[in-house]
């Protein structure tokens, strides 16, 4: 039988690292992205499909997102969510919130200061409470390859395992993590969202795959589900809520315990 794993990306294929700004506030949250998602309800996690360096921080400041985005045609994709919105649907929706791309220029030099070893910028995405219609955090993201992902990955391929990426991060960033690690960009799947990654396992299976799920997010359940064996890795060495841990077959620590795995 031949056999595949499916990789979630950040906080499995890369040490993520992040600024989350609560916009009420003012003040920087420490919770997940995603775990925030869970606690608001009815909100999604928009990532926008653009550079962050160089788009979005050469744009002025005192322009608002939904002006931003229109003006410029700005792709928009839901990478998280806990409502059944469809990505047509964040746009309109935008426009009645008065956020400010400056919101997202603090965050991403905040996260650029903190952090002088990002390898990848994952960009820029925001967290849209769809009961308020208001955006109530700003999320600027990278990081760095973990150690081993490439070795692993290329001796995966040496025992004759496809290897794919299923991730809700930016489009662009994902390939260049392709293009590192040596998965072919065909074997990307970009901006997946929780369902997709499923369908994603789904298809996979359906084209005689055996599957293994790695991931270590609430995303990555229902891809857990479906998969023949789900794989928690905690080398991102963040909390992970009990609902993850239960969708899991196998919990490693580190990236490099996937090739330990009987598969």
């Amino acid at each position: 039988m031949k056999k595949a794993i499916v990789f979630d990306n950040a906080g499995t294929l890369l040490e993520r690292c992040r600024v989350v700004k609560n916009i009420k506030t003012g003040e920087r949250a420490d919770n997940n992205s995603l775990d925030l998602i869970d606690e608001l309800g009815n909100s999604a996690l928009v990532v926008i499909q653009t550079d962050t360096k160089k788009c979005i921080m050469l744009a002025n400041g005192e322009k608002k997102l939904y002006d931003f985005i229109k003006n410029y045609n700005i792709p928009l994709d839901i990478s998280y969510s806990s409502s059944n919105i469809s990505k047509e649907e964040i746009l309109p929706i935008l426009k009645k919130s008065n956020i400010k791309l400056k919101e997202f220029h603090e965050t991403a030099y905040q996260l650029s200061a903190e952090n002088n070893f990002i390898e990848l910028c994952s960009g820029s995405a925001f967290i849209l409470n769809l009961n308020t219609y208001e955006v109530d955090y700003v999320i600027a993201a990278g990081g760095k390859v973990f150690p081993y992902v490439s070795e692993v990955i290329k001796t995966l391929r040496n025992r004759g395992i496809h290897t794919f990426i299923a991730s809700g991060d930016r489009a662009k960033s994902l390939y260049e993590l392709a293009e590192i690690i040596n998965i072919p960009e065909e074997n990307v799947f970009e901006t997946a969202n929780t369902k997709r990654k499923r369908e994603i396992v789904a298809k996979l299976q359906e084209e005689g795959y055996k599957v293994m799920m790695v991931g270590n997010g609430p995303n990555d359940i229902l891809a857990f589900e479906k998969a023949d064996l789900a794989v928690l890795t905690l080398e991102q060495d963040e909390e992970v809520s009990k609902k993850v841990f239960d969708a899991a077959d196998i919990v490693i620590n580190q990236i490099c315990q996937v090739l330990d795995i009987e598969f």
